[in-house]
């Protein structure tokens, strides 16, 4: 997040409780520019808690698909690594040999064909996503080249509903967006729209194994087979890119028989967040391509700077190893049947949850989490409530429960989405409800508004992004 540059306020103090007097310098501490001289530990320590014990009750939050909780031994873990450089394979071989079992396990669970297929972690999907989007301009560009034609023209085709670092990468390469709208029933794309907006400077398409913003998965296998009918009718051969940013980690274990991943010959790379559903704290992301042909040899560069030559293909530089080693942990710890019993009760109790809503007069279930363990619910066309004022209803109980619009074509649909982590009980899931089903009623037959504010919010446009 952008954050503002407070000059006029440099002056000001934090307040700080007056049982720390003697811990903290007398002169008081600061709050936008660095103190004069140090303090003790557990001051700094003390002061730093009472400030983060305001956020919010990450329990309660219902919008973040982020890792929220990991076992103490994968916290002393985290912290016995904060101080390995990943990037210094030199140093610290062993965290990177970690980092390649991992990418090993995730090249297996996906399916991958035995092609010498290469992939590396990331600081989250964002990134992940925007290595996948250089991988696919930089071929289309060597491929336009050689055959002596223009290259200054690149698009990629992706479903409206993507999560927000694919428009960043457009914008920020220099890459023309075409969007996909979803559509109802399904909430998801047409095959044969994605590859209508494919031409002769499509660097790629994008499927989504879980939107952020309903938990629905993209038809990857028929958007490959639209696209392989594109390539034998006009010559056109695009690549597929899955974005499976949390189904990654949720459809290897519960749908092992859904062909989405490399068994598809047409997807070249997919990325995953191991922040998210891989049960890990952030930041750590992962990008896997089927073959080393797939990954352009100039985005590789080799630095000697830390003592032996390494291989790098970042945004970054330095990033610590400790979200490597927990991840390994993870696997380890969990296994496959471990990580199948995990997100299994994450989808029993977010079905749970569409069932009893669904009973609920007012409110109408669009994704049940068939597919990623997520609810989304929009209000039935008689009711005069908003999701907009149930967010803010929720809110008066510690839950946050994002509502916003959908993307373009179905840009008049408000909807409210929960999304059901790693131990969110059935019993929490109780308390829920009866929060909800105490606000809809007070809510019934309009929502309550000031006497001189309109019941309406204001529209919000676009979806959610990743948290």
């Amino acid at each position: 997040m952008v954050k503002q540059v407070h000059r006029e306020r440099r002056h000001m103090d934090l307040a700080v409780n007056p049982l720390y007097s003697g811990l903290v310098p007398a002169g008081g501490v600061p709050r936008y520019q660095l103190a004069p001289g140090p303090m003790a530990p557990d001051a700094a320590a003390a002061l730093v808690r009472d400030e983060i014990m305001l956020d919010s009750n990450a329990r309660l939050n219902l919008a973040t698909y982020c890792t929220t909780w990991m076992e103490p031994q994968a916290k002393e873990l985290i912290a016995d690594s904060l101080d390995r450089n990943l990037v210094d394979h030199d140093q610290y071989a062993q965290t990177a040999e970690l980092e390649t079992r991992c990418v090993n396990m995730l090249a297996n669970l996906w399916n991958d064909p035995g092609t010498n297929g290469v992939g590396c972690s990331t600081s989250g999907s964002s990134e992940a996503t925007m290595l996948a989007g250089l991988a696919m301009k930089f071929n289309w560009r060597a491929r336009r080249r050689a055959q002596g034609l223009p290259a200054d023209r690149p698009n990629l085709v992706m479903p409206s509903a993507v999560h927000t670092c694919w428009p960043k990468f457009c914008r920020y390469w220099d890459v023309e967006p075409r969007y996909v709208p979803i559509r109802e029933p399904g909430f998801t794309v047409d095959p044969s729209e994605v590859a209508s907006l494919c031409d002769e400077n499509t660097i790629g398409a994008v499927a989504i194994l879980g939107s952020s913003a309903l938990g629905i998965y993209d038809p990857v296998a028929e958007m490959a087979a639209a696209l392989d009918r594109l390539q034998t009718e006009r010559g056109l051969d695009v690549p597929l890119h899955v974005d499976a940013a949390v189904g990654g980690f949720i459809a290897p274990f519960l749908e092992p028989d859904l062909v989405w991943d490399f068994r598809v010959p047409r997807v070249l790379s997919i990325n995953t967040s191991g922040h998210k559903f891989g049960l890990v704290y952030p930041g750590v992301g992962w990008i896997i391509w089927r073959d080393r042909k797939a990954l352009p040899k100039e985005l590789i560069f080799d630095c000697e700077l830390l003592g032996g030559s390494v291989p790098t293909f970042t945004l970054n530089f330095s990033r610590s190893g400790a979200p490597v080693v927990a991840q390994y942990y993870a696997f380890l710890r969990l296994g496959f049947e471990g990580y199948r019993a995990v997100q299994q009760a994450c989808r029993d109790v977010a079905s749970y949850l569409a069932e009893q809503i669904a009973q609920m007069p007012a409110l109408e279930v669009i994704s049940d989490g068939t597919h990623l363990p997520v609810v989304a619910l929009r209000m039935r066309p008689d009711t005069t409530a908003t999701v907009f004022d149930i967010h803010d209803r929720m809110r008066k109980h510690g839950w946050q429960i994002p509502a916003y619009h959908l993307p373009d074509a179905l840009n008049d649909v408000a909807v409210m989405r929960m999304v059901i982590r790693n131990g969110f009980s059935r019993d929490t899931a109780d308390i829920l409800l009866n929060a909800l089903r105490a606000e809809l009623a007070e809510l019934s037959p309009a929502p309550m508004a000031k006497a001189d504010e309109p019941a309406m919010p204001t529209p919000r446009r676009r979806g959610p992004v990743y948290h």
